[in-house]
Parts: C-alpha cells; sequence; structure tokens
C-alpha cells in the first residue's frame, strides 16, 4: 500500500452521526469512506415514525430518513464500504482500519458506532417494534395521547421514562422484576408521587400481545410463576442502552459504561486524528439530531487537525536546512 493510499477521513458508523459527518466532510473535499456496518441506520431502522426531527413537517418513517441522510452524504461523494469494521490500531499515523483482511488507512477516524437498546429478548416485542414497542420516550410519547403505556424497567432511565410519559398517556404501569429498585431515591420518590404511575413487582413481560399493534402484554410473577395478562397501546423497555465500543475499549478512553470520553467542548479522543461522535459518547440526550449535530461537530474537528497536520508539514518543509 503507498501514501497514496491514505485517506483523510474514516468513518465507523452509518446512523445520523456517522451520515452528517459523512456530508460535512465530502463537501469539505476530504473524500470520506464510510464503513457503515451491515446493519447501517442505527437505531432510526426499528423506529417508524419520526416527527421530531426538523424539517420533516409531516414526520418521517426511521429508514426512510436515514437513506436520505446517506443519499445526501453520497451526491457529495462520500464513498461506502456496507461491512462491519473488524479491527482497529490507532497506535500510529496513519491509523488502520480492518474489514476482515482488508485494511484501510486514514489520517483521521471518526468513530460513530452508536449505541444500542438493551431488548427484552422476546421474539414477540421484535415483531412490535415500532408498531407500540419502543425505547425511548422523548421520542415516541405523543403518539400515546389518553392511552396507557407500560414501562419495564426499575433503574433511573424507567423512572425518568415513566414520568415522562405520564405527559401524555393516560396511565403508565411500572413493570419490574423485583421489589427493590436500582433508581435513585429522587427519581422514586418522583415517579411515586405521580398519581398516573401504577406499579408490578416481581414480574416480567413473558410476551407482547398484538399482530398490527400492541394490544397487552402477559406477565409472569417470579414469586408464584402465576402468568396474566394486561391490555396496553405500547410498551417501553428501559432497561438500558449499552455502546458500541467493543473494538475500541483497548485503545480509547472511556467510563465505566464504556461509552468513549472526549475532550470537553470537543469530539477528540486521547488519540490525536481520533475522535468520537453520536451515542458512542453521548448516554445523556441520545437523539437523532443531537447525535447529527455531534457527527457535523467530528467533520469540523477532523478538518482542522489536517489542516494543522498539513501546515506543520509546509512549515517544517519551508524552513532553512542547516
Amino acid at each position: 500500500m503507498t501514501d497514496n493510499d491514505v485517506r483523510h477521513v474514516i468513518i465507523i458508523g452509518g446512523g445520523p452521526a456517522g451520515y452528517t459527518a459523512a456530508l460535512y466532510a465530502a463537501r469539505a473535499n476530504l473524500s470520506p469512506l464510510v464503513i457503515e456496518g451491515f446493519n447501517w441506520g442505527g437505531q432510526l431502522m426499528i423506529t417508524s415514525d419520526v416527527e421530531n426531527y426538523p424539517g420533516y413537517t409531516e414526520g418521517v418513517m426511521g429508514p426512510e430518513m436515514m437513506a436520505d441522510f446517506r443519499r445526501q452524504a453520497e451526491r457529495f461523494g462520500a464513498e461506502f464500504v456496507t461491512d462491519d469494521v473488524t479491527k482497529v490500531d490507532f497506535s500510529e499515523q496513519p491509523h488502520r482500519v480492518y474489514v476482515g483482511d482488508d485494511e484501510y488507512r486514514a489520517q483521521t477516524v471518526i468513530v460513530a458506532t452508536g449505541a444500542s437498546a438493551r431488548q427484552l429478548g422476546l421474539a414477540s416485542e421484535q415483531r412490535l417494534q415500532g408498531r407500540g414497542v419502543s425505547y425511548c420516550a422523548t421520542c415516541d410519547a405523543a403518539f400515546f395521547p389518553e392511552k396507557h403505556v407500560v414501562v419495564v424497567g426499575g433503574g433511573d432511565s424507567a423512572m425518568e421514562e415513566a414520568t415522562f410519559l405520564t405527559r401524555f398517556a393516560a396511565k403508565v404501569t411500572i413493570v419490574h422484576r423485583r421489589d427493590e429498585f436500582r433508581a435513585s431515591q429522587i427519581m422514586l420518590d418522583r415517579a411515586h408521587a405521580n398519581e398516573k404511575i401504577e406499579w408490578i413487582t416481581n414480574a416480567v413481560v413473558e410476551e407482547v400481545l398484538g399482530d398490527e399493534r400492541v394490544t397487552g402484554v402477559k406477565l409472569r410473577d417470579l414469586t408464584t410463576d402465576e402468568t396474566w395478562e394486561i391490555e396496553a397501546d405500547g410498551v417501553f423497555a428501559a432497561i438500558g442502552h449499552d455502546p458500541n465500543t467493543a473494538l475500541f475499549l483497548d485503545q480509547l478512553d472511556h467510563d465505566e459504561a464504556g461509552y468513549l470520553t472526549t475532550r470537553p467542548g470537543s469530539t477528540e479522543t486521547k488519540v490525536p486524528g481520533v475522535f468520537a461522535v453520536g451515542d458512542v459518547q453521548d448516554h445523556v440526550y441520545r437523539q437523532a439530531v443531537t447525535a447529527a449535530g455531534s457527527g457535523c461537530m467530528g467533520a469540523l474537528d477532523a478538518e482542522r487537525y489536517l489542516a494543522a497536520v498539513e501546515g506543520h508539514l509546509m512549515a517544517a518543509e519551508a524552513a532553512p536546512r542547516l
């Protein structure tokens, strides 16, 4: 491989963050290569209606929106590899990214592999994703006005999701497998004080009911093994997210949960020329619009990094030799 094979930018991941980074990098004439993964599109691919992304005034299907993002980046010259990265080596310049036996090299790498919502692990849950099964109250609560929804989980996320849902739903039932909660006391107190929230403890969801849309859930009591069904219009799994960072944990700084850490006010990781954007480093907001904004930041940071490196090289070449 020659120096001519070293790219300006490689983007790992194909969701709102990765495609926005690709769009900005392509418009800056950086000829980005996007290794988008087999499951390109990220969490938007299991989201039916998106009504809170600016510019889509009538709403849009999640997969359709991701296809739009991808086409826009491609229009300006972004290239795509629809495969999964298997290994990275950020120990020296140029950085190396591997897809099986294929090696790609670049001066900068933007990591945009996102995070995955933990699922209940039910076939019925998978079948009804986007049709009443959701993993984000902020995204989907408005679809359940005056409805009854079930929230599964016992941590702060579940309390926060349940409390937010009460702004729209008539009733919210929290289902938790224990009678003790991981949630902080202040979040528990807030949920207990909300008259719209009901509680079922020591129980798990055995099945999500419904053909075209969610109509209820089948529950199992973990103490008596008894099963019963309750009617519901939606199910929100709030049992956490996992960042897709396994490839990077031995080379990039991360927090206890595995989210990549970046310099405050920047997308820079501890490795010069490597940037992290979107849900892979954001465990607070986790929205398509914030991921896209982060992707823009990553591309601008990469562009500035490349300009600085080029400036140093030009200065070194112009310096008098003694």
